[in-house]
């Protein structure tokens, strides 16, 4: 700087040397910046296309506060320049302005790594054995927490304040935010108890008898967990709740079942122990059906207008769209087997019995009969 003054000096004087040497930090911060910016860039497009993936990370996470430091610490030069001339105070204040802006730095680079490590651990393509995503989503919220409270403090010390106080606050009017604020604290526990008993992870369907609440698990937030309906709306539900209410997990099913009863006529109860044991053997040896489960086939019930027999049985596959197709082709093997055997699926009916004394009236003759009519016409005949 004292070269660049003494060069200046001799072309333009004095008393305009300050300002001019300003706008030569600003401007050469600025290119450097943009030089570190370009330089960055090309290392991670090499970076890119190496096996490792973690020096990807490190350098994706380092290049907005490397070239964020050398555009602040440009423009801060500047200013305690600006404040030396003109006798103002602001550098006291601009010194540790600069502390504090590499500490928010360091905290941004830690957090940005934080983040595409999360991403990397739970990527199939960068991980062999993927890790749960419940728990890499935990520990990331953690640890990026403890860097901006870590950073906080440390700026609270640069400028001054006693972190032992703060400390101290905090322990004397914990309990009194602890009532006030007793339902996020409920949420935040809530939080934690999903985390250590994990009853569902992201991505799961999760479904509630005793609450309207049915879905996919989006996200576990410290407060909320976000769960898309089935109709694709997002809702929206406390961690609290999951603390009092049951909750059935689906995704974690190892088979799913097909339970259905069917009913053939009376008139067909001949062919019904052939159609019980043929359906039988239909399902024993069905590729989709887990021959280790229960299976069953039996005649059930004499109902009003059919005899039921039902089929109790489990896929092997517990994807919905898959089951449904297995069960589809089970139902109609059923139906084939009912008619090969000439018989027919029952549906309700009802039968009028007449008695054989009953005559039908003569629909040309009101109130008359067969016997009166023919009287007439032989009395007309002659």
């Amino acid at each position: 700087m004292q070269m660049l003054e003494s060069w200046l000096k001799s072309y333009v004087g004095q008393a305009h040397v300050w300002w001019i040497e300003i706008i030569v930090i600003v401007f050469s911060a600025l290119v450097l910046g943009y030089v570190a910016n370009r330089i960055i860039l090309k290392l991670e497009e090499r970076a890119n296309r190496s096996k490792t993936v973690w020096d990807d990370a490190f350098i994706e996470a380092f290049r907005r506060p490397a070239v964020w430091f050398i555009w602040i610490v440009g423009v801060n030069l500047a200013a305690i320049i600006g404040s030396r001339r003109t006798g103002s105070d602001w550098q006291q204040i601009l010194v540790p302005a600069n502390k504090v802006v590499v500490v928010f730095l360091v905290a941004l680079f830690l957090v940005q790594l934080i983040k595409r490590a999360e991403r990397n651990l739970v990527h199939p393509e960068y991980m062999a054995e993927p890790l749960d995503e419940t728990t890499v989503q935990a520990v990331g919220k953690l640890l990026r927490a403890t860097v901006i409270i870590s950073a906080v403090l440390i700026c609270m010390q640069v400028f001054g304040y006693s972190i032992s106080g703060v400390i101290a606050f905090g322990g004397v009017g914990g309990l009194a935010v602890g009532f006030a604020a007793k339902d996020l604290l409920a949420n935040f526990f809530g939080a934690i108890m999903i985390y250590l008993d994990r009853p569902f992870a992201v991505g799961d369907w999760v479904r509630s008898p005793d609450r309207e609440i049915e879905g996919t698990v989006e996200d576990i937030g410290w407060r909320l967990t976000r769960i898309r309906t089935f109709d694709k709306r997002p809702l929206y539900v406390p961690n609290s709740v999951f603390n009092q209410v049951s909750l059935e997990n689906p995704s974690r099913m190892l088979n799913r079942r097909i339970f259905e009863t069917v009913g053939i006529r009376y008139c067909d109860v001949a062919a019904l122990p052939s159609i019980v044991a043929e359906v039988k053997a239909m399902l024993e040896n069905h590729e989709e059906i887990d021959q280790q489960q229960t299976l069953i086939v039996n005649f059930n019930k004499f109902a009003s207008s059919s005899l039921d027999f039902f089929v109790y049985t489990f896929t092997r596959t517990v994807n919905w769209v898959h089951y449904h197709q297995v069960k589809q082709d089970v139902l109609f093997r059923v139906a084939g087997i009912i008619e090969s055997h000439g018989a027919e699926v029952a549906f309700p009916t009802s039968t009028v019995h007449l008695p054989d004394t009953i005559n039908l009236a003569n629909p040309e003759l009101p109130g008359g009969n067969g016997r009166n009519s023919d009287k007439n016409e032989g009395s007309r005949t002659q």
